[in-house]
């Protein structure tokens, strides 16, 4: 994932949503999921430990969209 950079963690709502808004402006996303990991390992993390990636070159377009939205995300 070298080619792409993390531009936000929170729960896994927030995350879907956002990828969904920059899945509709042709920004491609990665989604790392601790949550879903830590579960199947035995073990905890916090509700908001979900990562959005994008790529590089799209990074300040997904950034702007971001800002644009409705949503109130914790930075």
């Amino acid at each position: 994932m070298e080619d792409y950079l993390k531009i936000l963690t929170n729960t896994s709502i927030i995350i879907n949503r956002i990828a969904f808004l920059l899945d509709q402006e042709n920004i491609s996303t990665r989604i790392k999921d601790h949550v879903e990991s830590a579960r199947l390992g035995g073990f905890g993390v916090p509700q908001n430990a979900i990562e959005l990636y994008v790529p590089k070159a799209d990074f300040e377009s997904a950034q702007e969209i971001i800002d644009k939205t409705d949503i109130t995300i914790d930075r």
